[in-house]
């Protein structure tokens, strides 16, 4: 992939939305920790409705360390997999407070060996709470890198490691955002809008004239139903008249003279 064509998506979609921030409401890079756990298939919106009561109850590491699992699930149960989620809090919580000394770790090798912490939420801390270099890649981000054109692959690491290549560090963070808002706003899962696409001239697949409209769809398919209802019925097939089977002979009497 040449740099030019990721540089000026980046300059377009920053023209159109400009500066972007996370979505995920946060005071402290362990509480942005939290957070991206619960977004895991969960909206933001919904993560930043939990999560403003759960940090005035759990503000740090140390208070939701010494917190009860079944207390927290409940905390977060409208996040959805919540018990897999409270699993990856606690034990996070616990290993930042029994590991780390109560202090995040500031570097990626770190962060990943928080349990439940991949590189997305690594990256999502790195690049909006730690202001470091970081790329999160997640739904949005590798949807739109395939069908723009900014890596070849569908594996999240794959796709970082594309992009990270070829723009600056200081551009990443921003860069995903971007891209995420871009995805919700104009580019939704099998709906893309490359008629109105401000980066339709930029984009592999909008070039590529593949976009088929999904508003004529149930037209074609109400057409269809027109046509097959205007059809004659076809009459049932006759069945066969059954064979007349022949009348049985009358027995004969037996012969009685000697």
């Amino acid at each position: 992939m040449k740099t030019a064509p990721a540089k000026q998506v980046y300059d377009k979609l920053l023209s159109v939305y400009g500066p972007q921030k996370c979505f995920l409401e946060h005071m402290t890079p362990f509480q942005l920790l939290v957070a991206t756990i619960l977004s895991a298939q969960c909206t933001d919106k919904r993560v930043n409705m939990v999560t403003r009561e759960l940090f005035q109850r759990w503000p740090d590491a140390e208070s939701f360390a010494s917190c009860g699992r079944e207390e927290l699930e409940r905390a977060i149960f409208t996040c959805g997999f919540y018990r897999a989620k409270a699993d990856h809090i606690l034990k996070a919580a616990k290993a930042i407070v029994e590991k780390f000394h109560g202090e995040l770790p500031g570097d990626m090798e770190g962060l990943l060996q928080l349990p439940g912490v991949g590189r997305k939420t690594a990256n999502v801390v790195l690049g909006d709470a730690l202001g470091q270099p970081g790329f999160p890649v997640d739904t949005h981000v590798r949807r739109l890198a395939g069908l723009i054109g900014l890596s070849g692959s569908s594996d999240p690491e794959a796709i970082e490691s594309d992009v990270c290549a070829v723009m600056p560090p200081e551009t990443w963070a921003q860069f995903s955002h971007l891209l995420i808002v871009h995805g919700r706003t104009r580019c939704p899962a099998n709906r893309p809008g490359c008629a109105e696409c401000e980066i339709a001239d930029l984009c592999r697949h909008a070039k590529s004239g593949k976009e088929k409209p999904s508003a004529k769809k149930p037209a074609v398919r109400a057409a269809a139903k027109s046509a097959a209802a205007k059809k004659p019925a076809k009459k049932p097939a006759k069945k066969p008249a059954a064979a007349s089977s022949p009348a049985p002979r009358k027995p004969r009497k037996p012969n009685t003279k000697a």
